[in-house]
């Protein structure tokens, strides 16, 4: 780390390796559709001095379009998966995961990629949403930062999922630098035009800071809002865990705008309302989002923050 003039600035190793993971969950077909399209021709992902890599996650649920075959690849990168034995009696997910964490990592290690980008959609209305794992990783949030301003006036909000006491088990989490990208609405087997050109465009802006930053580029130091997740909210349940109310229809579609308390929630059958008890606002997202019924999430909460970036330079 250097300083001048009052500037703190970071000395990063160069970002050589990059891999873009399109269906980790194979049912999300933006991510599915470019990474097959770079597989055929990956012109548009090459910068110079650039190791990129188009990859397929999960090719069985790619195959069968649905989002898993056993069970959720993108939760499956634990330190008890990676490291268990079994082979071919594991789940396939959890073998694939072994696989991956072989090709791309081992995570943890100075031998892992420097940059996965992981590629998602969701059935709710988050638009274009970059996904963070740590605050403390200013190569991403300078990145963060150069996407959000070539795409400006467009919003990119930047959720950020850091837990203190949680190790990731994501896909990308096999990364020095893991991003994920959530863009929708789009139904779960669907492709939108829309949705599929914007998350082309992030990638195009993404790849190009890499490649400046490679090329000696110096970043200054900047801040970045993000909102950080702060609970998984659950539908209303009966005694036998059936769900008994619906997302408000005040709430649903409103993704990243605030709820206050007092504000409707839920709606139940009978019409009742169901309304947020919280200490104070919070910015709901992935209200809705037709993958986590199974995992019993209404929606996630979230407040918003500064981050403040280090100013990046290539060591």
């Amino acid at each position: 780390m250097s300083s001048s003039g009052g500037r703190v600035t970071c000395l990063l190793d160069e970002a050589r390796r990059v891999a873009i993971f399109g269906g980790t969950h194979g049912n999300e077909m933006s991510g599915v559709t470019l990474v097959q399209l770079w597989l055929k021709d990956g012109a548009e992902i090459r910068r110079k001095g650039l190791e990129t890599q188009a990859f397929i996650t999960n090719p069985r649920a790619v195959e069968r379009r649905t989002r898993y075959v056993d069970t959720d690849l993108n939760r499956a990168f634990t330190p008890e998966n990676l490291s268990a034995p079994g082979g071919h009696n594991l789940p396939y997910e959890v073998q694939r995961a072994q696989e991956i964490n072989r090709m791309f990592g081992p995570k943890g290690t100075s031998g892992a990629y420097d940059v996965i980008f992981d590629l998602h959609n969701t059935t709710s209305n988050m638009g274009c949403t970059l996904i963070l794992e740590s605050s403390k990783d200013h190569f991403n949030l300078q990145m963060i930062n150069y996407i959000k301003k070539a795409i400006s006036p467009a919003s990119c909000p930047v959720l950020l999922n850091e837990h203190p006491h949680l190790k990731y088990a994501t896909s990308r989490s096999v990364a020095k630098h893991p991003v994920g990208l959530e863009v929708g609405p789009q139904p779960q087997g669907v492709l939108r035009s829309n949705i599929f050109e914007a998350m082309r465009i992030i990638l195009k802006h993404a790849l190009d800071f890499i490649e400046l930053f490679n090329g000696g580029t110096e970043f200054p130091p900047c801040s970045v809002e993000v909102f950080r997740v702060s609970e998984r909210m659950d539908y209303p349940r009966d005694t036998n865990g059936n769900i008994v109310a619906m997302v408000h229809p005040d709430l649903q579609d409103c993704d990243w705008e605030p709820l206050n308390p007092g504000d409707p929630m839920f709606q139940t059958f009978d019409g009742k309302t169901i309304r947020y008890e919280g200490a104070g606002t919070v910015y709901p997202t992935f209200i809705n989002e037709a993958a986590y019924y199974e995992k019993q999430q209404a929606f996630v909460t979230t407040r918003p923050e500064k981050l403040a970036a280090s100013g990046v330079r290539r060591a």
